[in-house]
């Protein structure tokens, strides 16, 4: 199925209520679960991923299966090691299967988790067995440069641990805004911790039930923020975000700023606005290594406006729900858009990998955008509808993070068909 999708102008106006963050989401329904009693957790996200893992942890069965859900997979992954007490696989898609598990296998074996593979080793699916004598030992070292869904995977059950858990993080750490927020929740429900150079340490205890509200999806929001770039004149408000917020992608506004675009807060809104003959700055550079999810839109809006781009910390979206990169470069091409790996002769004092989208982009004959059954690839290329008539390839990818993204185009004017 393709959707077609267009702008009649270019101005952007109205009021848009997002939906919860599904990065807390997911913890918060962990937690709640570890701590055993039930407490409400308003504006919890709508999206498959989340309505997936609530299923999933009231499921009784002896299969579990969380399809494409990577974080889902990868935080029950540990729930179970340390909670199930009857043999339990689970599993996922076909993509699933090839997404690396062995890092946080290894990890949950060093603390005593009976798991095995079922067909790949490294690869889902898994078969988990009863926790038994799970925590005896209860420290680990674990690569920092890994995703950071391992790493929060293994702290939220640390306390339900007997001896709690002191992780050792080797090397650069990656993503480390999801790991803070992963504490800072902790936090919240009574878990303390110390984190002290390259070590965190968590102590036994119990998580305390109290009353919980999700922020709005700063990710979600990465996709109004393109429209507002590629606009002439805005004038937007996304309802529930905070200015002070635990998400990484909240860094929009800052980075938006390149594009022409002023965010100012009216409590728990953001109130978007362009003015006619902002211009965009001819350069942009960011890092995404803290914001990895909204790399793919940055480089959709730098295509679409003409801006170099200089980007770094790319390295996990190799293994996201397909290779990113590799999926970017294919579709930016279809507007002369350009995603391309510098030399690593030009960077010799630096471990990271630089990436420089180049190209203005042209939308001409309606182009059609694969979505490689990932959710960021089909928002992220949807605002270069402000361009011209584009088409979106199963446009019901989204509904893994954000299932009423196509109604809340047409609020904002657009034509879907």
């Amino acid at each position: 199925m393709v959707l077609k999708l267009s702008k009649p102008d270019r101005h952007i106006q109205g009021d848009i209520r997002l939906d919860g963050s599904k990065s807390i989401s997911n913890r918060a329904l962990i937690i709640r679960a570890l701590c055993g009693q039930h407490f409400e957790i308003k504006n919890l996200s709508t999206s498959r991923d989340t309505q997936l893992m609530q299923q999933l942890l009231a499921a009784d069965g002896e299969t579990l299966d969380a399809g494409a859900a990577g974080t889902t997979f990868r935080f029950l992954t540990a729930y179970l090691a340390a909670h199930t007490d009857r043999p339990r696989t689970l599993t996922g898609t076909e993509r699933m299967k090839q997404r690396p598990i062995r890092l946080l296998v290894d990890a949950l074996r060093t603390l005593g988790a009976n798991i095995e593979y079922l067909e790949n080793e490294g690869y889902p699916p898994l078969r988990i067995g009863p926790h038994g004598g799970l925590g005896s030992d209860n420290r680990l070292s674990i690569p920092a440069d890994t995703s950071s869904q391992y790493l929060s995977a293994l702290l939220m059950i640390a306390p339900t641990l007997p001896n709690g858990l002191e992780l050792t993080l080797v090397g650069n750490l990656v993503s480390r805004p999801y790991l803070e927020m992963t504490l800072r929740m902790m936090t919240y429900f009574g878990i303390g911790h110390e984190w002290e150079g390259d070590v965190i340490r968590v102590r036994h205890g119990s998580y305390e039930p109290k009353e919980f509200t999700v922020e709005a999806d700063w990710s979600a929001a990465s996709y109004h923020y393109a429209l507002a770039a590629l606009s002439d004149t805005c004038d937007l408000r996304l309802h529930g975000l905070f200015e002070d917020s635990w998400q990484g992608d909240s860094a929009l506004p800052e980075m938006m700023r390149a594009f022409g675009v002023e965010t100012k807060f009216e409590g728990q809104t953001a109130h978007l606005t362009k003015l006619a003959g902002a211009a965009a700055k001819p350069f942009f550079e960011w890092d995404f290594l803290p914001c990895p999810d909204i790399a793919q839109t940055l480089a959709v809006v730098c295509g679409a406006m003409g801006v170099q781009g200089l980007f770094t910390g790319l390295e996990t979206l190799r293994i996201k729900e397909t290779d990113r990169i590799a999926a970017l470069q294919n579709e930016l091409a279809k507007v002369q858009v350009w995603l391309s790996k510098l030399p690593d002769r030009f960077w010799k004092k630096s471990e990271n990998e630089y990436f420089i989208v180049d190209g203005k982009g042209v939308v001409e004959g309606t182009p059609i955008f694969a979505t490689y059954e990932d959710h960021r690839m089909a928002m992220a290329f949807a605002p270069l509808a402000m361009l011209g008539e584009v088409g979106i390839e199963e446009p019901k990818v989204v509904d893994k993070s954000y299932p009423a993204f196509w109604e809340d185009l047409k609020k904002l004017g657009f034509s879907i068909f």
